[in-house]
């Protein structure tokens, strides 16, 4: 079998330690090993860089476990060229079971060019991954707070959430501060409504109407405190990523016209895939890579399950919400979502949906003249007009009626 790389290293990565196994040329063309362990701390991943160098190692290939090749990667690289491996591809193989051989096998695999790499995008890009997701996992943590917060206020029979859409609009975070204070009157409660909630001012004193204990007073407080300092982190992540974007202004704009999609997924499009869309060979690599896609299961000439591949779980979520979000819009995306809610159901139709709108994404990124064109609620219809047409007939039909079909002019 050929080689491609001469003087290449395998390693198995752990938290606490590493096995480095480096392949160079040996003896009548057969290759030496030469397996070294390091620990994983900054000074000893130093160490292993400077072997490898001395070595004249070119390549070097790790498994992709968990955050642990996030240290080595950022020592090694632009000094050789780094390969970052999905774990799964290299579980298949039988017959290791040591961390040496790990490493052997890693080693040997990328000797003959027989490993297919991940996509790592440049450190600048990484960086802006970790904002936004650190962004995005504030923000569940702010919902989970609020969860918390319907909850002690349910157990003190207190009903805001069934009465108010949002319990810390303006007009429940003033109820809800004046019960901490100790207001326990539901007539004076309700008076705090605001806008069209003051319609609702004789049910409000109803739901209103509970027994909040000191100790549930207590925990509102503390619950309404960390929610006001996860707002101010938020602001201050939220910030700091708009910021680094505003070179990319224009692909946000464009990404932004697509229906369902707003700033957050824009960013988040933006941030999770990179501005540079010529690394995926299509728009189906993209959308395999994402996790939109149905999967491959074919055996004996049946087709079996089509479920979709983990992908990347960040961007894989801000597409379905947008997905769910472009629902309720009219237009093709719209009455897309709705034909196969219909048919298959309202998953189904989010991950469609999602792929969809991800396809979208690539060609707007892609090309920096395009500009998304809505095709319209009546574009399956006019797509279909013979099949439409023959299907309204049968109804109309079935109903009793007598039907006669004459072109409009």
């Amino acid at each position: 079998m050929e080689v491609l790389h001469e003087r290449c290293c395998g390693i198995d990565v752990h938290k606490r330690m590493l096995v480095a196994c480096l392949l160079t040329p040996g003896e009548r063309g057969r290759p030496q090993r030469e397996i070294r362990t390091f620990g994983t701390m900054t000074g000893e991943l130093e160490e292993m860089a400077a072997w490898l160098q001395q070595a004249g190692c070119t390549a070097v290939a790790m498994e992709s476990t968990g955050s642990y090749w996030k240290p080595v990667y950022n020592i090694l690289e632009g000094a050789v060229e780094l390969v970052v491996v999905n774990a799964q591809h290299l579980k298949l193989v039988p017959g290791r079971k040591t961390d040496v051989k790990d490493a052997e096998w890693i080693a040997e695999l990328l000797q003959h060019g027989l490993l297919r790499g991940s996509f790592i995008p440049g450190r600048a890009e990484r960086e802006l991954r970790e904002l936004n997701r650190y962004r995005t996992s504030l923000t569940r943590e702010r919902a989970a707070e609020i969860n918390r917060i319907q909850k002690v206020l349910e157990g003190a029979n207190i009903k805001l959430a069934s009465v108010a859409t949002d319990v810390l609009g303006v007009s429940g975070r003033a109820m809800l501060q004046a019960m901490i204070e100790g207001v326990r009157d539901p007539g004076v409660l309700a008076e705090f409504a605001r806008g069209r909630l003051r319609e609702k001012r004789h049910v409000l004193e109803a739901a209103l109407r509970g027994h909040l204990r000191e100790h549930q007073r207590f925990m509102l407080d503390v619950q309404l405190r960390h929610v006001d300092e996860l707002d101010a982190a938020l602001q201050r992540v939220s910030d700091a990523i708009a910021e680094r974007l505003r070179p990319f202004a224009s692909a946000l704009n464009r990404l932004q016209t697509i229906p369902g999609v707003g700033l957050r997924t824009a960013q988040t499009i933006l941030v999770e895939v990179g501005p540079d869309m010529t690394r995926f060979p299509s728009a189906g690599h993209l959308a395999s890579w994402a996790g939109v896609c149905p999967g491959h299961h074919e055996s004996a000439g049946k087709r079996r399950s089509g479920k979709t591949r983990h992908g990347s779980p960040w961007l894989r979520a801000s597409l379905v919400e947008a997905a769910r979000a472009s629902g309720r819009a009219k237009g093709y995306l719209g009455e897309y979502y709705h034909r196969l809610a219909a048919r298959r159901g309202t998953k189904r139709a989010a991950i469609a949906g999602a792929h969809t709108i991800l396809i979208i994404a690539y060609h707007l990124l892609l090309n920096d003249e395009a500009v998304y064109e809505d095709l319209g609620a009546q574009y399956f219809d006019t797509r279909r007009q013979q099949r439409t047409t023959n299907r309204l007939v049968q109804r109309l039909k079935g109903m009793g009626y007598e039907v006669t079909l004459t072109s409009a002019a």
